[in-house]
């Protein structure tokens, strides 16, 4: 092919893609683009903080692109007119890109394909954000997975690809072409931010992987629990816009296996592998479960009679709940738009089961708030945490968010640094401060909105009217 054009997606980068490569070895001349979608400014998966990140990453792969001798073409619009259109301005004959696997993005790709068949030119996708696509892990029946453990069993035996090379520089120059401001200010574009910016791009991604490969990755199993602790690899920002590929991770990951010196930390790559399967089994249960983005998996809790209380909402938002790791949580995720997974969980269920409201309001405000905000990964961990969804866990189990907190913070050191009213309760009080009323009343922090016991029992009785009595006995929550 003379022009093969390279729209970018979720892919922002230069090494380890599958499609660039496929193009750059397909056409005399790559013409890569981005499109600034309308979708960006009115979609239901965007926020401030992760547009921000995406436009920066952006910035930085048309520098990397400038490199190798390519111009990034950005434009603003709709995909389905905007890739027609520079394909005809540019003579390509065919669009190259990476899969995409939300609903709304499959409908997107099918409208471009019919627009460019109509100018006589060839789209091609290529499996690249995932190890292993919606259909090519199936149960021995041919159906799709709904349980993780099967699945991630079934993962494993099928061996990885290796990740691709960098794209070789440019064969041609491709004519100067018009190019769009990339709107680095997530406010240009209506998503105004005052979250903290996490560095992104290519050269961040890789810097970040090799941090948490030098020494976190071998205590990943229990590092992970601790939030005031930095116990994660913190690439999901990274792996949701690209700027990373998912066989370089997993080809380091398990190269790593070399250095470990004993089974403990075997065991801590091998729980890390696994959190990189959770977000392709709950990828592959959006695309072949499409409902979940309007509601409950199972459709049994569609029964499920939500609070709608908007202050105990907004309370929970704002950190104002009186529940100190949660507010803890809920603080630094307006600040820095990431939060720990153990808090993800724990916040989570504290909207559902001590709260009793929808599992959607969460999503929809994660989704608004998180850097990393994956539309298939907070779906699947809203609905594992409310109990209903597919690998769920058992609506009757509900955490304690003191123990929780006594377990995973226990010297407080997290809760201290974003509820600055606690900073100076002794550590035995701090996820618990109405033990002493006086001390909490001169810290000025918020009394608790609701009984955790009290809203366990509602909950229990909540959910059993929908479900019926549970198999296991409830026990006293975690």
């Amino acid at each position: 092919m003379k022009t093969v054009l390279h729209w970018f997606r979720r892919d922002l980068r230069v090494i380890d893609n599958t499609a660039l490569v496929e193009a750059s070895r397909a056409g005399e001349t790559v013409v890569p683009v981005f499109v600034v979608e309308d979708a960006f400014r009115t979609g239901r998966d965007v926020g401030g903080v992760r547009v921000s990140f995406l436009m920066r990453s952006l910035d930085s792969l048309a520098k990397n692109l400038e490199a190798l001798g390519y111009q990034l073409v950005v434009r603003s619009g709709r995909s389905e007119t905007v890739i027609p259109e520079l394909a005809k301005e540019t003579g390509a004959q065919a669009v190259f890109a990476n899969n995409r696997y939300e609903p709304y993005a499959q409908a997107r790709d099918r409208k471009v394909r019919e627009n460019l068949r109509g100018i006589g030119v060839d789209f091609r996708v290529f499996k690249d954000a995932v190890v292993w696509e919606e259909k090519e892990i199936l149960t021995k029946t041919g159906g799709p997975y709904t349980v993780f453990t099967p699945y991630s069993k079934t993962w494993r035996t099928k061996p990885a690809d290796q990740p691709l090379p960098k794209l070789p520089a440019a064969k041609l120059t491709a004519p100067n072409l018009r190019s769009d401001e990339i709107p680095l200010d997530p406010a240009t574009i209506g998503h105004p931010t005052s979250q903290d910016l996490w560095p992104a791009g290519e050269k961040a991604a890789r810097e970040a992987l090799d941090v948490f490969l030098g020494k976190a990755v071998f205590s990943y199993a229990e590092g992970r629990n601790f939030p005031a602790e930095p116990g994660t690899s913190r690439l999901s920002p990274h792996l949701r816009a690209g700027t990373i590929g998912i066989r370089t991770v997993l080809h380091k990951v398990e190269a790593a296996r070399a250095s470990a010196a004993n089974a403990a930390q075997m065991k801590s790559l091998d729980t890390y592998v696994s959190e990189l399967i959770w977000r392709e089994f709950y990828l592959q249960i959006l695309h072949n479960f499409p409902h979940v983005m309007q509601g409950n998996f199972r459709p049994e809790y569609d029964a499920l009679a939500w609070s709608g209380n908007r202050g105990h909402l907004q309370a929970w938002r704002a950190g104002q709940t009186g529940f100190p790791i949660v507010d803890a949580a809920m603080r630094c995720l307006n600040k820095t738009g990431w939060m720990h997974n153990r808090l993800r969980m724990i916040v989570a269920m504290f909207l559902t089961k001590d709260l009793l409201i929808s599992w959607r309001e969460g999503e929809q405000y994660f989704m608004e708030q998180l850097v990393d905000g994956d539309m298939a990964a907070n779906n699947g961990g809203w609905q594992w945490s409310a109990g209903t969804g597919t690998d769920a866990a058992p609506y009757f189990r509900i955490f304690n968010p003191v123990t929780q907190a006594e377990k995973f913070d226990p010297d407080g050191a997290f809760v201290k640094l974003w509820v600055p009213e606690l900073r100076d309760v002794q550590v035995e009080l701090v996820h618990q401060p109405w033990e002493n009323p006086l001390q909490l009343s001169r810290s000025k922090y918020a009394e608790r909105i609701v009984l955790h016991d009290v809203q366990r029992a509602r909950c229990l009785a909540m959910y059993q009217k929908v479900k019926g009595k549970p198999t296991a006995a409830p026990g006293s929550g975690e």
